[in-house]
């Protein structure tokens, strides 16, 4: 059950950004749940050379099965050219809050 579930991460540039996507998943129920976290200071390679810049860690919950469709959604609603979109297998969790997870996302 709990391989059932994942975490999916993106980064954004500006908070409003990440507000409006945690909105829209949650609303979609194609995510139980969305956290923003922030300011964080990201350092990554981008067309040839090193870039230094302050971002918004948006996280979501959800099952594994809706990846697909979060994946759409996000890239629909990301200003960057190629957005972060990672998801981590949730590996244990108690068992409520999973249900909670199923619960609150779209069959």
């Amino acid at each position: 059950m709990v391989n059932e579930y994942i975490q999916v991460f993106t980064t954004v540039e500006k908070k409003e950004d990440a507000d409006r996507m945690a909105s829209i998943v949650v609303n979609q129920r194609v995510a139980a749940c969305a956290q923003v976290v922030g300011p964080i200071r990201s350092t990554y390679w981008w067309k040839g050379k090193v870039e230094e810049t302050e971002e918004w860690l948006f996280m979501m919950k959800t099952r594994r099965d809706l990846f697909s469709t979060l994946e759409k959604e996000i890239k629909a609603l990301h200003p960057y050219e190629v957005p972060e979109i990672i998801a981590l297998p949730i590996v244990a969790g108690s068992a409520s809050y999973l249900e909670w997870i199923e619960a609150e996302t779209k069959k």
